[in-house]
């Protein structure tokens, strides 16, 4: 099961109270005010880490809540902290703080014609990076801080603060460099399985990639790139139809789009109008997006009639780069991991 967004309750723990104690020991007279101070409440962080690609442990317990820490006691003992709560999340992970305080009150908010606001507070994107979502409060303090030379005897004492809350929305952008986008059967997967080690479901029938994936693409020189396969576009998407809009989110971190086309129409389809309803819904979705730099891959060049197409697309798109291939019988790779390590490759 793969998630990419969920929402959570997060809590860190209270401080602990402080001690309102004595001295009474034998032979000190009046041994004064020795109350020690309450224990900090235990954080809640988030830490990156590459063992985990989405946020499924988080579905089946969506709380995150830290211990208290320990009231203060006599001898001026200041109490235990609160054990810190670390959850694990992937690399790409955004973080937006919700304006409820509640589940059940986030879940009225979503449901209400107004919706929930969102505030963006964290993006974690390096492995090991560290982000306290809730800071435990601060201990109480105990009696032995308020004594003076004219309050000798003092019994105040104060509660520990108590810890930050609140409902937290998780959403995974996945990272790669360029990304793939086509209609379901244009061949992405089959694409990225040949230019990496990566091997995606590859079948004869739509929707066979039902989650993002990103393959690790190997140049000469120690160089390399990520690419990501999302899961096949269909004309709406942007509307919640097919697969591909839950996913498009992955796409906005890539520094490149890579479209892949049938360019033989081997599924009834004609890949210039493919192609523009593919550049619609990456419009419709997110106008900044439409603005990364884009070009075409002109897939299934092995099939009758893909040479008369890729002629009708390039006159349609003259300024755009095409590069035809055969992902199935591995021609034209080549060109294309060219001109991902001219555009795109970094050396490890």
């Amino acid at each position: 099961m793969f998630i990419d967004h969920i929402r959570i309750y997060a809590k860190a723990g209270d401080g602990g109270n402080g001690a309102v104690s004595f001295r009474r020991e034998k032979y000190v007279p009046r041994g004064g005010p020795d109350g020690g101070d309450g224990g900090k409440g235990g954080d809640v962080v988030l830490i990156v880490d590459p063992s985990t690609d989405n946020l499924r442990q988080f579905h089946y317990d969506p709380k995150l809540i830290a211990k208290r820490g320990a009231n203060g006691a006599g001898v001026r003992k200041t109490g235990k902290g609160g054990p810190v709560v670390i959850a694990k999340v992937p690399p790409g992970t955004v973080v937006y703080r919700s304006s409820a305080t509640t589940v059940q009150e986030a879940v009225e908010f979503e449901r209400g014609d107004e919706g929930i606001d969102l505030d963006p507070v964290a993006d974690l994107v390096e492995y090991g990076q560290q982000f306290v979502l809730c800071r435990g409060g601060k201990g109480g303090l105990g009696n032995s801080n308020f004594a003076t030379p004219t309050h000798r005897v003092p019994t105040e004492s104060t509660p520990g603060e108590e810890g930050e809350f609140g409902v937290y929305y998780l959403e995974l952008r996945r990272i790669a460099d360029a990304g793939l986008v086509g209609f379901p059967n244009a061949g992405k997967s089959t694409l990225l399985g040949k230019l990496s080690h990566a091997q995606p479901k590859v079948a004869a029938y739509p929707f066979t990639t039902l989650q993002p994936s990103v393959g690790v693409v190997e140049f000469g020189g120690f160089r390399r790139c990520t690419v990501a396969d999302i899961p096949g576009l269909i004309e709406g998407a942007h509307d919640n139809r097919g697969l591909g809009h839950e996913f498009l989110r992955h796409i906005t971190r890539c520094r490149v789009l890579l479209f892949v086309v049938d360019i033989a129409g081997s599924e009834g389809r004609d890949p210039i109008s493919d192609l523009q309803i593919l550049r619609t819904e990456i419009s419709e979705y997110d106008e900044e997006l439409a603005r990364f730099p884009w070009i075409i891959i002109a897939n299934k060049m092995d099939l009758e009639g893909a040479a008369e197409n890729l002629k009708n697309l390039e006159q349609r798109f003259p300024k755009v780069r095409v590069i035809p291939i055969s992902a199935e019988l591995e021609e034209g790779l080549d060109a294309l991991k060219l001109f991902l390590d001219d555009e795109v490759g970094y050396r490890v």
